[in-house]
């Protein structure tokens, strides 16, 4: 279709992801006219196929596993269920409602949302164009958020299992309305780590294959380990050091120190990463480099173009939606012309499942590698009164690892209750470099679970100055 209309703005956003939508909300909000681009919903995988979807159906199983294991807190019920369907009608109202809000928020801040492909088809004077529906749209400056898909594996089965319906990935997985009898899961990262913990609690037997020894990927691998132990306990199973070669109708083929094995699966969810979506964008237009299939940026999310930026998954950095906001934030602050760089030393990651996994910063193995002296407290939950009263043998563990000669903290692995909550106060401490004098004399509200943080620090370092 020819073009026909030419529409000018100050910026241009593609993608409607947590990158896009709050550095067109930030943009808009700054006196910018701005344009948007979504071809599926507003959100972005995030918001309708990932972070927000997912902890509802964790928090469904949480109050599902309340309800059968009350007793020890003086609490009866008689023969509790779970309803998938009727969570999966609960999961998409809390979708619709936030997608609605982001919406909302968009128009507020006066940005306009085109809901459509697009494409990069030119720059010329230093404006960019982008086509869509045959309307061509021009800016001096691009944001590039276009997001990620799941890696699907190019292995015998895999495709007839996504066309029939038992290969699942993120996507499909949080639609199931039943739930599988068994659950074999490629990836042993946070996604297949969620949805194995998730359908375990509502009563599939599930089984995590993952190609490395160790399951959670970057996490510190003693909290790991427990982890994965606990998992244990509820009865998943893990086949570590495993590499899939086979989808089969009823069973997934992996081979394990040179054994052929086969897990029994009614149902198959691939979860062993993700890649940058670039690919159609038209990046070839105006000159944006690629590497391996991402848009590489500086710490200013600058791609090797004038006036071109790029934010989220789509630069394979750290594929987390709140990196994605951060890194909105320095794009739009840097189209502004004011000071703003991005640093990721305190980024948090979390694991949603039961008991929450989360951390900030590096390892003990990531410091030392870099020639930092290190001085390391690990204590348990139970140091926190909150967390004795709220639990009853679940496993809760605390390790903060400081630089021995600035005496700061620069790592912080947490596993218990309220982890994901708990985390944000641990990279304050790190991204502010704040000295152990000061971290000792930070009040915490007692009793909290945040406690241990203060505790941890007491203990590595019980010496006053």
């Amino acid at each position: 279709m020819p073009e026909t209309t030419t529409t000018n703005f100050d910026l241009i956003v593609l993608g409607g992801g947590p990158g896009g939508y709050l550095a067109a909300e930030r943009a808009g909000q700054a006196g910018l006219s701005v344009v948007l681009f979504e071809k599926n919903k507003l959100g972005g995988v995030c918001l309708n196929e990932g972070c927000i979807p997912s902890k509802t159906l964790l928090h469904s199983a949480k109050v599902f596993d309340h309800a059968r294991n009350g007793k020890p807190y003086g609490v009866t019920t008689n023969d509790a269920k779970l309803d998938q369907s009727a969570v999966i009608k609960r999961k998409d109202r809390v979708v619709r409602r936030l997608v609605a809000g982001v919406g909302q928020t968009l128009k507020t801040a006066g940005v306009t949302v085109v809901n459509a492909a697009a494409r990069i088809t030119g720059r010329h004077n230093g404006r960019v164009t982008v086509t869509a529906d045959g309307i061509a749209y021009q800016a001096p400056n691009l944001i590039i958020a276009t997001g990620s898909e799941a890696v699907r594996l190019p292995l015998p089965g895999v495709a007839e299992g996504l066309a029939s319906g038992r290969v699942l990935t993120n996507r499909e997985i949080l639609d199931l309305s039943t739930i599988p009898e068994r659950l074999a899961v490629i990836g042993g990262g946070v996604i297949g780590l969620e949805m194995a913990a998730y359908f375990r609690s509502v009563g599939s037997e599930v089984t995590v294959i993952e190609m490395l020894d160790h399951i959670a990927g970057a996490a510190d691998p003693e909290l790991a380990l427990a982890l994965k132990q606990s998992f244990e306990r509820d009865g998943i199973r893990f086949a570590l050091g495993a590499r899939v070669t086979a989808v089969e109708p009823d069973a997934v083929v992996y081979t394990q120190d040179g054994e052929t094995h086969r897990a029994p699966a009614t149902h198959v969810l691939l979860s062993v990463g993700r890649r940058a979506v670039t690919s159609g964008l038209g990046l070839e237009t105006i000159g944006v480099a690629t590497e391996r299939g991402r848009i590489p940026v500086d710490d200013r999310c600058r791609t090797n173009v004038a006036g071109v930026y790029a934010v989220g998954d789509v630069t394979g950095e750290w594929m987390l939606a709140h990196a994605a906001y951060r890194e909105a934030e320095v794009a739009v602050a840097t189209i502004l012309g004011r000071p703003d760089r991005m640093d990721y030393d305190a980024m948090p990651s979390v694991l949603y499942t039961q008991p929450e996994l989360a951390w900030a910063g590096l390892t003990e193995n990531e410091a030392r590698a870099r020639g930092i002296t290190t001085r390391t407290a690990s204590l348990p939950f139970a140091y926190a009164g909150r967390f004795v009263a709220e639990t009853e043998r679940s496993p809760g563990q605390a390790k903060l690892i400081f630089d021995e000669r600035r005496r700061t903290l620069i790592g912080c692995h947490l596993l218990g209750s309220y982890a994901s909550e708990i985390i944000i106060s641990a990279g304050l401490l790190i991204s502010t470099g704040l000295p152990v004098e000061q971290m000792k004399r930070q009040i915490f509200p007692h009793p909290t679970v945040a406690e241990i943080i203060r505790e941890a620090i007491w203990h590595a370092w019980p010496e006053s100055r």
